[in-house]
């Protein structure tokens, strides 16, 4: 998370309207200007939008989230920035983990996957393992609880030792939920709200609860953008795509429960469009319209005129 801070002043310019008031655009950064205002990585940029330490504004011209200058002028003014805001968006890995609450890696992935530590982010590595990164925020009030004083130092029960046994790991379901949180903050709209759900369902499952063929493709329209783990199609898209993919059955029936609820919510505000039936096209002012039947039946009494002429 080092890295120099930008000192420059934050400055707009202002498209002249008129009016003494601009657009949000005129006053506000997109996502990468922003993050160069902070002194932030791109990366470290997101993750910071994601936890609500930077808040952002919709584009008033649908061009995607923005951050207004007042947000980065707010955010600068803090006390200790910029090292303060880096330090409450700082991720570790499990080696960093288990030094930061004096455990054992070994103890910290059981931790982990039992769902008492819960990631905040991943990666996919070049051997295609997943790398969970969790806020170290998280673990160091964890580890300062007194609650969890034996989960830290204490055997771990039998009943945990056969659910790790077993194969638990709910690792990616509590990213999955977190990473909803951050979705259904973000959503605007209903139809956002609805695809926010969606989008960690598999497609038959949305299939099944949105059956309007029409109503899925509005809401796909407002589906969110994965986060990118490789280039699209790659073993480690794959793989990051399963893990975005609810698959507990229990996780799946509440999911598909709320997606009902958020579109009938949508619908009841704001239909999905659907086509209309196409309008006959009227014969322009001044000229009668000349029906296709009525064509047919000057070509017949043309045809049965000849007949008749020739055979008198």
């Amino acid at each position: 998370m080092s890295g120099n801070t930008i000192t420059h002043d934050v400055t707009v310019t202002a498209e002249q309207t008129g009016t003494t008031r601009g657009t949000a655009r005129d006053t506000s950064f997109a996502p990468s200007r922003a993050a160069r205002e902070l002194g932030l990585r791109r990366r470290d940029f997101d993750l910071a939008v994601r936890l609500g330490r930077i808040r952002t504004v919709p584009d008033d011209k649908g061009g995607g989230r923005r951050v207004a200058r007042d947000e980065i002028e707010r955010i600068r003014a803090g006390a200790g920035f910029p090292e303060a805001l880096r330090d409450s968006i700082r991720v570790v890995g499990t080696t960093e983990g288990a030094a930061l609450m004096a455990v054992t890696t070994a103890r910290f992935t059981r931790l982990a996957r039992l769902g008492l530590l819960v990631p905040m982010t991943f990666y996919v590595n070049r051997y295609r393992a997943v790398v969970w990164l969790y806020l170290a925020d998280d673990l160091r009030q964890f580890a300062a609880d007194e609650r969890n004083a034996a989960l830290l130092k204490g055997r771990t029960s039998e009943g945990l030792r056969d659910q790790l046994t077993e194969g638990l790991d709910l690792r990616p379901r509590n990213w999955r939920g977190r990473h909803l949180g951050f979705l259904l903050s973000q959503a605007d709209d209903p139809w956002s709200r609805a695809a926010a759900m969606a989008s960690l369902l598999g497609p038959v499952d949305v299939s099944e609860v949105v059956r309007d063929p029409y109503e899925r493709s509005h809401l796909h329209r407002f589906r969110p953008a994965p986060p990118t783990h490789g280039t699209p199609g790659s073993p480690a898209a794959h793989l990051a795509e399963e893990i975005m993919t609810a698959t507990d059955p229990d996780e799946i029936d509440w999911l598909r429960t709320d997606l009902a609820g958020a579109v009938e919510a949508a619908r009841r505000q704001r239909p999905a469009p659907s086509p209309a039936l196409r309008p006959v096209p009227s014969a322009p002012p001044g000229r009668k319209s000349t029906p296709h039947g009525a064509q047919e039946t000057g070509r017949l009494r043309g045809l049965l005129g000849r007949i008749r002429r020739k055979d008198s």
